[in-house]
């Protein structure tokens, strides 16, 4: 059983990031562990995690949604969950992939608007209504998870209904996501780092992460601040530009990935290259044969999005995601061309990238679930 909750975990660490591009929702992990209603088991487990996320991605029918957590410091030696747990939480801390805060306040509401991401959370927010006027105004834009038949599910804070709704990222949001940003504490996981160590040093990944990952700055007093040390950031140039692209396969999206001027990103079967976008375990047999290891190859030039066939066996564009056959552009191998607005790249039928607002899912069932491999001891959900 210990192997099966590891292998949940895991599967869990992969939803989890503080990537502006790729989160879908912002959460309270010490918030979301302690929800002991949605299965009847122990007071905090990591595990809820998992259940709301899957939630989550069955509400926006979406694979491999990913969510910003913010994580308060006490939860890395919380006793209600087990030594596993605790590490698995330090880890995520240690590689960036969570904001861990000796005081969250209002920093869940403050991502939530410097991104336009909706929150999930139970609380609520009474006293903040002033400072974000979303809060009351969007309907949809804060979410409850509370117990449901087969797991967790959704109800509005605001207009009832249980879909998740997405804002715009606020003045200030775009303002900071158009700079990079380097923290002074040594080794910081979130903003890069260097010389010094500090209060969260025990913490500290130590590794830069790309600065077109970085998650946005906390605000104090108008001042751009690391959240985790709490030190004023240095700007460190212009951010680079950023296109969040889709895979769509059989209908529905599958993963979404960020395409940057840093470096291009393959899309294939199973691309070679660091950094590749893998579509093999999505693929039936026939599409397996056809797409090569390496298919297409996406640059980001001048804000352009340039998609140019490396395969074998070509491809074609869908302009403004037409399904007409007498519209399908061919792509022959080696040649490029700019992915215009609303225009896909369809490596095979049914299996198509594109910009991830401009890809809808349309399809006949579920997104995988993180919590496949739970055992059912570790899942006993309320009765409908």
């Amino acid at each position: 059983m210990r192997f099966e909750i590891s292998k949940v975990l895991d599967a869990i660490e992969g939803r989890v990031c503080t990537d502006p591009g790729l989160a879908r929702a912002v959460i309270d992990l010490a918030e979301v562990i302690r929800y002991q209603d949605i299965d009847g088991g122990r007071p905090a487990s990591l595990l809820r995690l998992g259940m709301v996320i899957d939630a989550l991605s069955r509400e926006l029918e979406e694979d491999s949604v990913q969510v910003y957590a913010v994580v308060h410091r006490a939860l890395l030696s919380d006793a209600d969950l087990t030594s596993n747990e605790r590490m698995v939480v330090r880890r995520w801390a240690d590689d960036g992939l969570v904001e861990v805060l000796d005081n969250p306040g209002d920093r869940m509401l403050e991502v939530a608007d410097l991104l336009g991401l909706p929150v999930l959370s139970r609380v609520r927010f009474d006293g903040l209504r002033g400072r974000f006027p979303w809060l009351v105004e969007q309907p949809g834009r804060v979410l409850a998870p509370v117990p449901g038949a087969g797991g967790p599910a959704f109800i509005a804070h605001v207009g009832g209904g249980h879909s998740p709704v997405a804002g715009k990222r606020s003045p200030t949001g775009v303002k900071l996501l158009a700079r990079q940003w380097r923290c002074p504490e040594s080794g910081c996981a979130l903003f890069g780092g260097g010389g010094g160590g500090g209060a969260f040093a025990d913490l500290a990944g130590g590794a830069d992460r790309s600065p077109a990952a970085q998650p946005p700055p906390a605000l104090r007093n108008g001042v751009p601040t690391c959240p985790r040390h709490g030190v004023r950031l240095g700007d460190a140039g212009p951010r680079p530009r950023t296109e969040v692209l889709a895979v769509r396969v059989g209908g529905l999206v599958r993963r979404r990935f960020v395409l940057s001027e840093e470096q291009p990103i393959v899309a294939g079967r199973a691309p070679e290259q660091d950094g590749g976008i893998m579509l093999g375990q999505w693929l039936n047999d026939e599409a397996r044969r056809w797409i090569s290891r390496g298919h297409v190859r996406f640059e980001l030039r001048v804000g352009e999005v340039i998609v140019t066939d490396v395969s074998t066996n070509g491809s074609g564009i869908r302009p403004a995601g037409s399904m007409a056959e007498s519209e399908r552009i061919p792509l022959a191998p080696q040649q490029s061309r700019v992915l215009g607005e609303n225009d896909m790249i369809e490596l095979y039928p049914g299996v198509q990238i594109g910009r991830a607002e401009e890809l809808p899912t349309g399809a006949p069932f579920t997104p995988t679930s993180v919590m496949a491999e739970a055992p059912t001891m570790a899942m006993r959900l309320p009765r409908p």
